[in-house]
């Protein structure tokens, strides 16, 4: 029986994509074990839901850290405690250095709540609405020292409906989410993804700048 490859989540927020890992890996659709979750905000929702799945939980607050580098550095040392194979932002917010970075080079995927290479950054779906865009949607990738700018692995659209708010798109685009990132996930767990030379191979073949266009 091959290990299931371990996971470190890192979590700001309500952790509905930590939820959607939880619920891939009880459905077994995801070999993984989640070594921990780790939030910078100590009233993190994510958190109870770790918990009630009996899973090791740290919070480091970055408040109480003089600099951004004194905090990855810390960041870093407990995540490597952890011996993780893999470690996944589900809503992590903050802008990483090269100090948490480089350790984890190839091993640290995000989602964005964009078709990455539009909108990095912040209010992906209004700016979506700004630009009278037809779809908006999601992309899981490799993160690179450039925000927001690693090789994409895999990407989901929903359409931009009349009427649409950016609160409706971002409701739309989660259901996404929660499909395309244990997904993502799974086939690093199988070996079957790694970022090489700065690209995301996939079996072993680069992937399109866009990632894999999933449509399920």
């Amino acid at each position: 029986m091959i290990e299931p490859c371990r996971l470190v989540i890192l979590i700001s927020g309500s952790g509905s994509n930590l939820q959607a890992f939880i619920d891939a890996a009880a459905r077994g659709e995801l070999h993984v074990s989640i070594a921990a979750v780790i939030s910078n905000k100590a009233d993190a929702g994510g958190l109870q839901r770790a918990a009630q799945a009996n899973i090791p939980t740290a919070v480091i607050d970055h408040k109480q850290f003089a600099s951004r580098e004194a905090f990855d550095e810390e960041l870093r040392a407990r995540v490597e405690s952890y011996r993780p194979d893999l470690v996944v932002l589900a809503g992590f917010m903050r802008i990483l250095t090269p100090v948490f970075l480089r350790p984890f080079h190839g091993k640290l995927i995000n989602i964005h709540p964009s078709l990455l290479p539009k909108y990095p950054g912040l209010h992906t779906h209004q700016r979506a609405l700004d630009a009278q865009d037809k779809e908006a949607g999601a992309t899981v990738h490799f993160v690179t020292e450039e925000l927001d700018g690693g090789p994409a692995i895999i990407q989901a659209s929903v359409p931009i409906i009349p009427g649409d708010e950016a609160a409706t798109i971002a409701t739309r685009v989660l259901t996404q989410e929660h499909r395309i990132y244990p997904l993502a996930a799974q086939w690093f767990a199988e070996g079957r993804l790694k970022l090489q030379n700065n690209s995301a191979l996939l079996d072993g073949k680069a992937l399109p700048a866009a990632g894999f266009i999933f449509s399920g």
